[in-house]
């Protein structure tokens, strides 16, 4: 996990965001430039990784053995890491516009980290907040979403909503 910005250090610039209130709020702004400064955050696929791994390997610099490890040992340690940076940054954003949590939520699913739930926080939320989330979910997100909601909650309306939705 990135540490805190040492003072006397330069800030990282961070894209402005269309249509949120997040960039004009100096405070979250400067928390999310935290843990996504370009400085201490890289986003490495397994394809990429496996890549740079079977060069090395047909340059006879490893083994291919060693390079099954590695790999297995590098997407292991960064689950956790990315479990533990995606539950800070939904603190960050606890309580800023819930459009903002859906782009973190639509993020994680693209890129394929953190948990494979597609809600994040689920179990927290209200049924209200569950079917705003509901709209950007495919129909087998859909699926895992309402059988979840079935063994656990069981909410009507928020099993309702779904059904429309997959309907």
């Amino acid at each position: 996990m990135p540490q805190a910005r040492q003072s006397g250090r330069k800030k990282a610039s961070t894209p402005r965001s269309r249509g949120t209130t997040a960039t004009t709020d100096p405070g979250l702004r400067e928390q999310l430039t935290r843990y996504l400064d370009p400085r201490e955050v890289v986003v490495l696929t397994r394809d990429r990784v496996q890549e740079a791994l079977d060069d090395a390997v047909e340059r006879g610099r490893m083994t291919r053995s060693d390079a099954s490890e590695l790999v297995a040992s590098l997407f292991e340690r960064s689950r956790t890491q990315t479990d533990e940076m995606i539950s800070q940054l939904e603190a960050i954003v606890t309580g800023t516009p819930t459009r903002i949590v859906r782009e973190v939520d639509r993020a994680r699913r693209v890129t394929g980290i953190g948990s494979n739930f597609p809600i994040s926080g689920y179990d927290d939320l209200t049924a209200a907040e569950v079917g705003e989330r509901l709209n950007d979910l495919s129909a087998p997100e859909l699926r895992k979403v309402r059988d979840y909601e079935r063994r656990n909650a069981n909410r009507k309306s928020v099993l309702q909503n779904i059904e429309r939705k997959l309907g």
